[in-house]
């Protein structure tokens, strides 16, 4: 069986996602950002303050082609589609998933998870975050096989949708 991919915004709920998936499904969960922390032996928070963002995005791409050929839910990070070789390689697998998430929930989520750190809306205003959300919004489903709407439901709601939709 192939793996399922799971794009999205940060916050959008991709880690949360894919561990339930994984556990309905009896795959294993790959979380880009364990496998990019594991990769650069340091936070993506201080990797980004070393080498910036490029450097990162290098990374992950060499991640992303080294992890798409295996049957496992794959929780990827927010900005995967921002690399045109990223988009091309997602267009290759059968079951990529966008979790398209209203941008009001979204800032509630990134402004209420005080575990998570991210760099790039670290100290951002509402009106910063959307400005790095939106221009992606094409990205995400230019590379998506399938767009599901998260806003307003528990996790087991979107899963058991994802579910129904590839065929499990």
């Amino acid at each position: 069986m192939n793996g399922i991919v799971l794009i999205g915004f940060m916050g959008a709920g991709k880690t949360t996602i894919g561990g339930l998936l994984a556990k309905e499904t009896g795959m294993m969960q790959i979380d880009f950002d364990d496998l990019i922390t594991a990769e650069i032996g340091m936070s993506i928070q201080d990797f980004f303050a070393l080498h910036g963002e490029s450097a990162f995005r290098e990374i992950e791409t060499r991640i992303l082609a080294q992890t798409l050929t295996r049957p496992e839910i794959i929780s990827t990070g927010g900005g995967i589609v921002l690399k045109e070789e990223n988009r091309q390689l997602l267009k290759k697998m059968p079951r990529v998933i966008y979790l398209k998430t209203d941008p009001a929930e979204l800032i509630n989520r990134l402004q209420a998870d005080t575990k998570n750190v991210r760099p790039l809306v670290l100290s951002k205003t509402p009106t910063e975050i959307l400005a790095v959300y939106q221009p992606r919004i094409p990205f995400y489903e230019e590379s998506a096989s399938l767009v599901v709407e998260t806003t307003g439901k528990a996790p087991h709601e979107i899963v058991t949708e994802i579910l129904a939709k590839v065929g499990e």
